[in-house]
């Protein structure tokens, strides 16, 4: 059950004021003497719902330059900060809870135009660790630069959205289009849940966002000829000790598991249960077309106790006429604007 924004604030109040102990350990390793629950095979149990809703930033802020790790009286402050951020003002996804956290100012729409959703319509963010960043490697906690080769690309890719953005509706970005937000998505507090089945030789792992499922072998059969080329890339899992891993291969180019990506994309992806409430998930991209170097993303997912509920996507069913058609009427005005 999520709590009012009073009952949050009063909540935030009194664990700040407290130890945060508990808190941090649960991000680090299991609890002494807990014990995994597991599977009629004797795998452990990763089944369930589980949440990103982690206010920690995907990538570490320029004021936290440096600063792995926050103390206990800097994390206080931080969640105070982040409650002020929201109050009466517009929905902050992904980092932008926490950077205006760290700048003192309250929310402020991304979309001046025509205005963006308050808070309320945003799950609860959560403090699950004391890290500065989710990117654990490299050790500036930053998203590597890329290729000279994928920044030309990206700029070509630009341009051509500039001059085309409507020609047709494959113009327009899959995730507008409902289509995809790419798998894995690592992106917080909105629509941030997975649910895992779990299966002797599979695992499904569904993603709340357009409501994608991966259903993912178990065990050494190899992977597609690279030849074979897919929107979500060919998944294969097997056991390190009580980690699940899970290899990918074989993305289409442009495809989206994060920012765009390249043919030789490799993600490697391991799930360990480390107690009732948290699932570690710890994700590595590996495409050197595309970044100069690997990353990985260290999060940790929290049980929740809600079903995931079907992710509506209007957009492309609806809006895309109004897209396409008023882009034509843009240019039947630009025709007529040239004649006179």
């Amino acid at each position: 059950m999520r709590m009012s924004p009073v009952v949050r604030f009063i909540f935030i109040l009194a664990v700040a004021a407290a130890t945060l102990f508990p808190i941090m350990a649960f991000a680090q390793s299991a609890p002494d003497g807990w014990m995994v629950l597991r599977t009629a095979d004797g795998r452990p149990d990763l089944q369930g719902v589980w949440a990103n809703n982690n206010t920690t930033p995907l990538q570490r802020p320029e004021a936290w330059a440096g600063k792995e790790r926050l103390n206990s009286e800097e994390l206080a402050e931080l969640k105070i900060a982040a409650q002020h951020a929201v109050d009466d003002g517009d929905a902050l996804f992904g980092d932008q809870l926490v950077l205006a956290a760290i700048e003192r100012t309250q929310a402020t729409s991304y979309d001046p135009t025509t205005g963006n959703y308050n808070q309320f319509w945003v799950a609860d963010r959560t403090f699950n660790t004391d890290r500065t960043s989710l990117v654990v490697d490299p050790p500036n906690g930053r998203i590597p630069g890329r290729t000279p080769a994928s920044q030309a690309s990206r700029r070509e890719l630009e341009v051509r959205r500039d001059e085309h953005p409507a020609d047709s509706y494959s113009d327009r970005p899959l995730p507008e289009r409902c289509v995809t937000y790419g798998v894995p998505r690592i992106e917080s507090g909105y629509n941030s849940y997975i649910q895992i089945f779990q299966g002797k030789d599979h695992v499904v792992v569904y993603q709340e966002m357009i409501h994608d499922a991966r259903v993912v072998p178990i065990g050494d059969r190899p992977h597609l000829n690279e030849s074979i080329r897919q929107l979500h890339g060919d998944s294969r899992g097997h056991w390190q000790g009580d980690t699940l891993v899970i290899e990918t291969t074989n993305y289409l180019t442009g495809a989206r598991p994060y920012q765009g990506t390249g043919k030789d994309l490799h993600v490697t992806e391991r799930f360990t249960r480390v107690s009732d409430e948290i699932l570690n998930y710890e994700v590595t991209f590996s495409d050197p077309g595309n970044w100069t170097e690997r990353w990985t993303v260290s999060i940790p997912l929290r049980y929740s106790q809600e079903p995931v509920f079907e992710y509506a996507c209007h957009e492309g069913n609806i809006g895309m006429e109004g897209i396409l058609s008023g882009h034509r009427a843009q240019e039947r005005a630009e025709i007529a604007l040239a004649a006179r």
